[in-house]
């Protein structure tokens, strides 16, 4: 499958009638196309994207897919894509196009010139997280860790009727020992565990995080800038553990897990993810 990658914003930049200018960076997930354009904030249309695209695509093949990680850039690069018949897809995994904006960070002022603040091209604006919705709680979460050479084995080839475990993100893909613990949070939800599986699964998990407070919480990170309050504690017994939760992600690279289940007999599952902040 062809995939792209593409950012479109305006940047602390502006031209020599002092126009606002926004920029188009399209990039494949090797980096062996890139592609590059400003436009004027007043010409900015899904036509000049259009045509752009077409450009872009002009020594190659307009691609299956292309990946849109900031919220900004979706709603134009989707309509342009509709005309284009191309499908968009809203990720926060652009690793490819990230580090090329990271790369060209120093062609862009140091502050952002609207807001006075440093700039930095991959950084987007974030809500604070919002409860879950109360029809969703399930009955009991508790955090659980996984050796990494069991994780396929326990539920690659199980019937979990929502299951996300990306190649990229496989245990072995990230050079994980077998024996090394891989961290999650098990959620048993009861009557709710289904309706929640399908929730998460609309909401497009990325991340599950531990955030310090008063009261602490358990944090998901979903789409392209949600976050979720998925419990709070003050229990100094699991703000212990949740620190061990947090320790450990750093040392599996990053990788946990979450798992959906009505209860804990191990018989059926709702939902599984492997997860990894981007």
């Amino acid at each position: 499958m062809r995939v792209w990658q593409a950012d479109l914003y305006r940047r602390p930049l502006r031209d020599a009638t002092g126009q606002v200018l926004w920029e188009l960076l399209i990039c494949d997930t090797t980096r062996g196309l890139t592609y590059e354009a400003f436009c004027p904030q007043s010409s900015v249309n899904s036509d000049w994207l259009v045509s752009q695209l077409q450009k872009a695509a002009s020594t190659t093949q307009l691609p299956d897919v292309i990946q849109v990680f900031r919220p900004q850039s979706l709603s134009l690069l989707t309509s342009a894509g509709q005309q284009m018949g191309v499908a968009v897809e809203a990720t926060r995994r652009t690793p490819a196009l990230k580090q090329w904006l990271q790369e060209r960070a120093s062609q862009y002022p140091k502050h952002d010139n609207y807001t006075g603040e440093a700039y930095n091209p991959i950084t987007l604006d974030k809500p604070p997280p919002v409860p879950l919705p109360e029809n969703l709680w399930g009955e009991q979460w508790r955090f659980a860790t996984l050796p990494a050479g069991n994780i396929e084995e326990a539920f690659a080839e199980r019937p979990i009727p929502i299951l996300q475990m990306p190649e990229f993100l496989l245990p072995i893909n990230l050079g994980l020992a077998s024996t090394a613990p891989v961290p999650g949070v098990v959620i048993d939800g009861g009557r709710q565990s289904m309706r929640l599986a399908r929730w998460l699964q609309e909401a497009k998990p990325v991340a599950l995080n531990y955030m310090a407070g008063a009261p602490d919480g358990l944090i998901l990170e979903a789409g392209l800038v949600e976050r979720w309050v998925v419990a709070t504690f003050e229990d100094t017994e699991v703000i212990a553990a949740a620190q061990r939760y947090q320790q450990r992600k750093e040392e599996s690279k990053g990788l946990h897990f979450l798992l959906v289940q009505p209860d804990d007999s191990g018989m059926t599952y709702s939902g599984f993810w492997l997860l990894q902040a981007d």
